[in-house]
């Protein structure tokens, strides 16, 4: 009886399997698609309050992620490992300023939603905890491109991103919280055509 106990405590003293990053990669890629609504803060140090977006976003991997801000204003988005473009009233997607100065925020930004650990570990170093169920990735910058940008991101969810925060290095902070989330679910009209489906 006691080498039984004795087997049983040090079973129990085992350290559990820890979620990786490799796992947390593969959870995210899963889907072919991901939609949902989106809300954004962003802290300024300038104002008081808070300035709020919101609005609706479809992301298929590889193809890119189509952003529609509905609050407080109406534009659509399409970003692309390319860059970022901005449909115009006639429905023609323009390129919505200087591509170079966006490229690296535009990688950052599909890596982030898209769980391309591998493309965010050449920027920032990671630090992952929890679950599946529920985690949080602590991105402390590495290059110096990036610490000049931030001080660190923590992005946070379970089966799929729920929210990601950007400490930046001025003093101003971004929290997106994304909600009602659907996976390899048809798209709309607006994003099957921003996509290229």
């Amino acid at each position: 009886m006691k080498k039984f106990l004795l087997l049983l405590f040090s079973l129990a003293a085992l350290p559990a399997l820890a979620f990786n990053t490799a796992e947390l990669t593969a959870q995210l890629q899963a889907p072919q698609s991901v939609q949902g609504s989106f809300t954004q803060q962003r802290f300024l140090r300038s104002l008081d309050k808070p300035v709020q977006t919101g609005g609706r976003f479809a992301l298929r991997p590889g193809r890119g992620l189509f952003w529609h801000l509905q609050k407080p204003f109406d534009m659509k988005l399409r970003v692309r490992r390319d860059g970022i473009t901005r449909q115009d009233a006639q429905g023609q997607w323009r390129s919505n300023g200087s591509q170079t100065a966006q490229a690296a925020q535009v990688k950052l930004f599909m890596a982030v939603l898209g769980g391309d650990t591998a493309e965010l570990q050449r920027h920032f170093n990671l630090t992952l905890s929890g679950t599946p169920q529920q985690w949080r990735l602590t991105l402390t910058p590495k290059t110096a491109v990036m610490r000049q940008v931030f001080n660190q991101i923590v992005i946070s969810g379970g089966q799929l991103v729920h929210k990601v925060e950007l400490d930046e290095k001025q003093g101003d902070r971004t929290v997106m919280q994304f909600s009602q989330l659907q996976t390899n679910q048809p798209l709309s009209p607006a994003a099957r055509q921003a996509l290229g489906e």
